[in-house]
């Protein structure tokens, strides 16, 4: 016997469709919940223009870190995020390693006003960018592992040294998506990626 498409019967289906939309939007929602906290905070001087900043050394960053690569690995996705994202142009960083070496300054010597300057004029750039891995490692939730970065990033200005913008940010791995699903997380390297792309975005052009 032919079951026949009765306006009740598509009144139904339709009212079954729009359970399971409703349905899902309430697991979403709750899942998006239940994600960990990103932590993050910026610092911008005030009636600053940043648009005289051209060019960019990017130092070597402070390692906070047991991994004694994590300070070099996370310069170098800073200085290829600022360039893909066109924020600054950026001087190599063997040429700037070169010049440090040359000026004597060591990788733990403060750097006072006159030695930026100096510094500065010889590399041609307006402002440096200046970096400290706070943390970056692996931690467990249960038989779930995901990473975990935090990072400060600061702009100071070569002729002054006063800090233009600073961001010190976390982020983690942690997905209840992954969790459910028995996917992969995301490993440090592509967390780092995220997290210095994020915190660049937030300086004023």
């Amino acid at each position: 016997m032919e079951l026949k498409c009765t306006p009740q019967r598509k009144f139904l289906a339709y009212l079954g469709q729009v359970q399971f939309c409703a349905l899902a939007a309430i697991i979403i929602l709750s899942l998006s919940g239940c994600a960990a906290p990103q932590n993050e905070s910026t610092f911008v001087r005030q009636k600053t223009d940043l648009r005289y900043v051209k060019k960019v050394a990017v130092l070597p960053f402070t390692n906070n870190t047991s991994d004694k690569f994590a300070a070099q690995r996370i310069r170098d996705i800073t200085t290829t995020q600022i360039l893909s994202m066109g924020i600054f142009d950026v001087v190599d960083e063997g040429v700037v390693d070169s010049a440090l070496r040359e000026m004597a300054i060591g990788k733990d010597k403060p750097m006072d006003t006159p030695i930026l300057k100096r510094l500065g004029q010889r590399l041609g750039v307006q402002a440096f960018i200046d970096g400290t891995v706070n943390d970056i490692g692996t931690n467990k939730s249960g038989p779930f592992s995901y990473p975990e970065v935090s990072l400060t990033l600061k702009l100071v200005d070569s002729e002054s040294a006063e800090i233009l913008w600073q961001s010190s940010a976390h982020r983690n791995g942690y997905s209840v998506w992954e969790r459910l699903f028995d996917l992969d997380p995301q490993d440090s390297f592509q967390l780092a990626l995220i997290l210095t792309r994020d915190m660049l975005a937030t300086i004023p052009k």
